[in-house]
């Protein structure tokens, strides 16, 4: 089953297909993740809490 690689929470092969680069299994990052989020194509650190 596919896993965020940033929190570890479970993932839809869906998600994975439209949000992870291609040939990634896993996205670097989820919905789920507090301290990060995707920034259109990059990764960045959230400047404050999501809940």
């Amino acid at each position: 089953m596919p896993e965020c690689q940033n929190c570890g929470s479970f993932v839809t092969e869906n998600y994975v297909r439209v949000f992870a680069p291609d040939g990634m299994e896993h996205p670097r990052v989820c919905p789920r993740c507090e301290d990060k989020l995707r920034d259109g194509s990059e990764i960045r650190e959230a400047r404050s809490k999501r809940q």
